[in-house]
Formats: structure tokens, C-alpha cells, sequence
């Protein structure tokens, strides 16, 4: 107690360095959530698509990010335990910032696509682990975790090999590939609106309020859905898109798909800002909290108006000095991806993330996109995948636990000093 009223204004101070490095972790490597298949198929630059990211993440981040938000990420440690050592807790969530930021960074210097998620649990079991020991942490949640690592993926890995398999059946190995987007390609747009508009809705505006059951989210989604498919229609059937696919019969059929895939690419972008920024504010907030609060540590804490600002900006910093290398590992790294193929991935991640939300299935979106991606790569043969990249981005994941744990026992023990 007598740290937090000795130097609570500088502990808020050097916590919200450690958010805004958490925040960038974030945004160094998760772009290539969003922006990776359509930097890897060629419909974007990786300028292009760093700018875009950098909007809908904000604005996902900034506007949906929510106004209350858990003191500690994903109910992983009982908070009650440390009733009476409110030091230790604001000492362990800084450590714990600090430490998945930091693997945060060397994922992305790596080029490995990890799970900000899972690199926040790891830190805050490790210095759970070392201040109240294993009756702390929830095994039961950390069990779900691992197991998402095989689910996720595999779930994903499905829905992308069917959704490339389809195209490939109603379009490219057709007669007339382009009559054939003209004619499918309205029904492609309703059913992405459709995910899309789920998606946004449960996932990217769950935090400003909007209580919808599941039946109005259902219909909202479908009337969203059907409005797009009769402006696809009448415009897959104007000059303009007409002028667009000049150029060849399977270079304008994947026009198409490269308008579905930035589509979904934004969507994603926008739902991966309003709930990922928690990884970097939620233990912020909880420390700002409990000094505000004199050493009362509460369940749920009402964010600081300027914690929410500092997160977003941290995102879109990580993205715009970092975020090609990541980009480069999913957009090109694992298979070769064209518009049509990255649409398949994108909307499978999509269409993984909705399973989730309705089964209350943990979910990494990085992990879920990668697993996507080798779907489509499975559809196209074995030899179409690159196992080498695939082994080490799967070895990361196994790592990414553990080494927030220990980085953060490391940094928990160097603040320990630096303030006793």
C-alpha cells in the first residue's frame, strides 16, 4: 500500500508507457490479420495497406473499443487473491504489459504471426505464478486456450478449402469464368455482408452498448445481405465494372474477388481494433484503477478518458514503423495467394470468428487466418505450401506462453527491486 501512495502518479505514468509499447506489439503484428492476403495477392501495396489498416483499426479501436473493460484479460487470474496486495498487482500488470510487448516486438522482428492474446495470458500467469502461485491461475481457461490452437485453425482450414473449392467449381473451371462471376459473384457479396455484418455487430460494436438479440442481429444481417446483392447485380452489370475487369477473362474475375476480399479485410480490421486494444488498456486501466482507488481493486473499471486514445494511437504506430514484416509472412510466406484465394481466407476467418462468438470458443484471429490460409493452400496440393514458414510460425505459438511467463517474471522481479 505504501508504494502505490508513495509513487501511484509515477507508476500510472510508466504503465501507460508500457500500454502504448503493448499497443504497438499489437499493431506490428496483427495488421497482417487483415491486410496480409491482400498485400500477398497483389490487389494492394503494403503502403496502401498499412494506411487502410491504420483508419478501421483506429476507428475500431478508438470508437468501439468500449467503455468498461475487464481488470484482467480473459478471467485467466482470480483477482480476489491479491485483496491485500494491491502493489503486487499493479507491479504484475506492468510487468506484464511490458513483457508481452516485448515478444510482441521480436514476433514481429521475426516475421512470426502470434496471438496478442495469448502473449498477454502468459505474462500475467507468469508473474501470477511467482506472487501467489498456482492456485491463482484458472487452468480450466488456459486448457481452452491451448485447445483453440488445434480448433481454430482447423475450423478455419475447413471453411477456406470450401469456399475456394466453390469458386473454383461455379467459376474458374467453367466455359466462361466471367459470365460466371457476373452470375455467382452477387450471391458472394450477400453471404460476405452477411458474416461481415455479423462480425461488426458482435464483435466490433459489442462494447458501445448496442444490445441486440441474436434474432435482430440475424435479421439486420440478412436485410444488409440482400441489399448488397442487388447493387452487386446491377453493378457487375454497368460500364464501370465493365471498364474495370478490362483486360482478360480470369484477371477481371479476380477484380471481383479483390473487391470482396477489401471488403472483409476492412470489416475484420475494424472488429480486430475494438477488441485487441483490450490487450494493451485492460491491464492499464486495472492499474490506474487501483491507484485512483487508494489500493481497492475492483472487478470491472471504468476507463480513463484518454487510456482508450492512448491504445488506438499505439496500434496504429506498431502498424505503420512494423507491420510489413508480418504482412510478408502471411501474405506471401505460406502459399501463393491470388484476390480469389485471399478472399477465401479472409471470409473463412470471418466465417470461424462467428462460430466462435456463438460458441463461446476462444479464438486467436491470427492463428484462425493462418489456418484459413493453409486451406486454400491444401485445396492447391501440398507441394502448393511452404512447411518450413509453417513449422516456425507454429513453434511460435507454442512459445508465445510460455515466454510471456518468463519475460515477465524477469521484469516482475526488476520493478520488485527498483521500488522496495
Amino acid at each position: 500500500m505504501e508504494l502505490i501512495n508513495e509513487y501511484g502518479t509515477v507508476l500510472v505514468i510508466i504503465t501507460a508507457i508500457f500500454g502504448f509499447f503493448m499497443a504497438f506489439g499489437i499493431g506490428a503484428n496483427d495488421v497482417s490479420n487483415a491486410m496480409g492476403t491482400s498485400v500477398g495477392s497483389g490487389t494492394i501495396t503494403a503502403k496502401q495497406a498499412i494506411f487502410i489498416a491504420m483508419i478501421f483499426e483506429f476507428a475500431g479501436a478508438y470508437l468501439a473499443g468500449g467503455e468498461v473493460t475487464e481488470t484482467i484479460k480473459s478471467g485467466i487470474v482470480d483477482v480476489s487473491l491479491f485483496a491485500g496486495r494491491p502493489d503486487v498487482l499493479v507491479l504484475g500488470m506492468m510487468s506484464a504489459l511490458f513483457a508481452a510487448g516485448t515478444w510482441l516486438l521480436v514476433a514481429s522482428r521475426m516475421g512470426w504471426p502470434v496471438s496478442t492474446t495469448h502473449s498477454i495470458i502468459g505474462a500475467i500467469i507468469g508473474f501470477a505464478l511467482i506472487t501467489v502461485g498456482g492456485e491463482a491461475v484458472k487452468w480450466g481457461e488456459l486448457t481452452k486456450i491451448v485447445g483453440s490452437w488445434f480448433v481454430t485453425p482447423v475450423i478455419a482450414g475447413v471453411v477456406a478449402y470450401l469456399i475456394f473449392i466453390s469458386t473454383q467449381k461455379f467459376i474458374f473451371d467453367t466455359e466462361n469464368p466471367m459470365a460466371n462471376a457476373q452470375k455467382y459473384g452477387p450471391f458472394y457479396m450477400g453471404l460476405t455482408s452477411f458474416i461481415l455484418s455479423i462480425v461488426t455487430m458482435t464483435k466490433g460494436l459489442k462494447h458501445v452498448g448496442l444490445n441486440l438479440t441474436t434474432g435482430e442481429t440475424v435479421m439486420i444481417s440478412s436485410a444488409i445481405s440482400l441489399v448488397s446483392i442487388v447493387v452487386c447485380y446491377f453493378y457487375f452489370r454497368s460500364q464501370s465494372f465493365a471498364n474495370r475487369v478490362q483486360g482478360g477473362s480470369f484477371g477481371g474475375v479476380e477484380k471481383v474477388f479483390s473487391i470482396l476480399m477489401l471488403l472483409t479485410a476492412c470489416s475484420m480490421a475494424f472488429a480486430h481494433g475494438s477488441n485487441d486494444v483490450a490487450n494493451a488498456i485492460g491491464p492499464l486501466s486495472a492499474v490506474v484503477s487501483v491507484v485512483e482507488s487508494g489500493g481497492v481493486i475492483q472487478g470491472k473499471t471504468a476507463l480513463a478518458p484518454w487510456i482508450l486514445p492512448l491504445g488506438a494511437m499505439g496500434i496504429v504506430t506498431g502498424m505503420a514503423l512494423m507491420g510489413y514484416k508480418v504482412m510478408g509472412t502471411i501474405g506471401t510466406g505460406i502459399t501463393d495467394l491470388t484476390p480469389s484465394r485471399g478472399f477465401s481466407a479472409e471470409f473463412a476467418c470471418a466465417m470461424t470468428v462467428v462460430i466462435a462468438s456463438g460458441t463461446g470458443l476462444p479464438i486467436s484471429t491470427t492463428q484462425t487466418l493462418v489456418g484459413a490460409i493453409l486451406g486454400v493452400g491444401f485445396a492447391r496440393g501440398i507441394a502448393a505450401l511452404n512447411l518450413g514458414v509453417i513449422r516456425n510460425i507454429v513453434a511460435s505459438w507454442v512459445i508465445t506462453l510460455p515466454a510471456g511467463a518468463i519475460i515477465a517474471i524477469i521484469i516482475y522481479n526488476i520493478l520488485t527491486a527498483i521500488f522496495s
